[in-house]
């Protein structure tokens, strides 16, 4: 395999966490006696550009289906992110009626509805139906395609040019993210920005979350290989905020590389710490697998242990990167017998790879389990404050990354 950003011919393993099915593939009931489809699922590195990225098997119309189970609404703590972010941008950026907003996977219309609720022109690029009927039901105007050069070019020749041009948590999902990044510059005005939020390599390696590697994650992302990739379209990074989203994120703001945007000190801020913490360094990347078989190790001997001491375990959170994980160790439901999630979409489904069935919350209250295993960590302290009601039989939250803790 060759990176898909600069053609260098790809060497170094970053994380090999076997074979898995694609971690949205949810099954119904009636799938569970059909044959699933397994990738492998590998972590490469360039050192040249220092872009990480997943072997090159599985394709995006494969991953990204109609009935996709993903709602970005779901998540209260998103939606209040999302709502800080409209304000954020409308506020710095001037945007009125005048102005023109696309959205690249806007999902559910999570945060356009905030563009449409102030008379700001608006539209999402959503290619999942299921997602994009929910956000057409808010009056979130979508476009039902995968985005690229070619759609950005189609939509040019029509005359929408972007003023502000959104992708939150959808460029590490993209294929050829040569392609993407050239069509955001085609889509962009002369002096319109382009923000993109993804999560930060620095901080997975810092704090070990290789469950977030997953075939939907196409690029694990630090600002020198984003700035490498920009540069290389006719873009330029001119402004990053470090957020908390997702165990540890960046929001980038690009610019035209000729605009007269003047470059903030955090984008030189940031590049120094991803020197200083070894993302330029191969050595960095070498001992990343032993963490990770080390999480994977001390969860399963959890389980092991709590089952042979009668101790009764659920998990939360039907999230992709609880898939990773399960697949990886292969639990399946004898340590694990099923999982709650609050998404309607997901309730009567079953995990893919570990057959786990996905039920609702309630259950929680009739079951009473001793321990609830929080498999989407990044949103624990929501998950716990919302289930607060659990240490009424005196349950505990587990969560296992990066090390396994028992939460009293």
């Amino acid at each position: 395999m060759k990176c898909r950003h600069c053609d260098t011919p790809l060497d170094l393993v970053f994380l090999d966490l076997g074979f898995a099915p694609p971690s949205n593939a949810y099954l119904t009931s009636d799938d569970l006696n059909a044959s699933e489809h397994y990738f492998p699922l590998k972590l490469l590195v360039c050192d040249q550009c220092w872009l990480v990225q997943t072997d090159d098997y599985a394709k995006a119309d494969e991953l990204f289906s109609n009935d996709y189970a993903y709602f970005s609404s779901i998540s209260k703590s998103w939606l209040n992110h999302s709502l800080a972010y409209f304000e954020l941008v409308q506020n710095r950026f001037s945007l009125n009626s005048n102005s023109y907003v696309i959205e690249v996977a806007s999902n559910d219309g999570y945060l356009l509805k905030n563009f449409v609720a102030k008379n700001i022109p608006c539209m999402g690029i959503e290619p999942t139906a299921s997602t994009a009927a929910a956000a057409e039901i808010l009056g979130v105007p979508v476009l039902r395609e995968f985005f690229g050069s070619e759609l950005a070019e189609k939509l040019v020749k029509e005359g929408k040019y972007a003023d502000l041009i959104i992708g939150n948590n959808v460029y590490a999902h993209v294929p050829d993210i040569n392609d993407f990044t050239k069509g955001l510059k085609k889509l962009l005005k002369p002096d319109g920005v382009i923000t993109l939020e993804f999560p930060h390599l620095m901080r997975l390696i810092e704090h070990a979350q290789f469950d977030t590697a997953y075939h939907e994650h196409f690029s694990y992302l630090s600002l020198t290989a984003v700035s490498c990739v920009f540069k290389a379209a006719g873009l330029r990074v001119w402004d990053v905020e470090e957020l908390n989203t997702h165990g540890g994120s960046l929001r980038v703001f690009g610019c035209h590389e000729g605009s007269v945007k003047i470059t903030s000190s955090s984008v030189n801020h940031i590049l120094k710490q991803e020197l200083k913490n070894g993302l330029l360094d191969i050595a960095t990347y070498h001992d990343f697998q032993v963490r990770a078989q080390k999480i994977k190790n001390t969860l399963v001997s959890f389980l092991i242990e709590q089952k042979n001491a009668g101790k009764s375990v659920a998990a939360y959170g039907a999230a992709a990167k609880g898939n990773t994980i399960l697949n990886y160790a292969g639990i399946r439901t004898d340590l694990l017998p099923y999982v709650c999630d609050s998404a309607p979409s997901k309730q009567g489904m079953y995990m893919p790879g570990s057959h786990i069935p996905i039920i609702s919350p309630e259950v929680l209250r009739e079951r009473k389990p001793e321990y609830i295993l929080i498999l989407p960590w990044n949103i624990a302290e929501e998950v716990m404050d919302e289930h607060s009601y659990v240490k009424e039989w005196g349950a505990k939250f587990v969560t296992v990354v990066p090390e396994l803790r028992v939460i009293e």
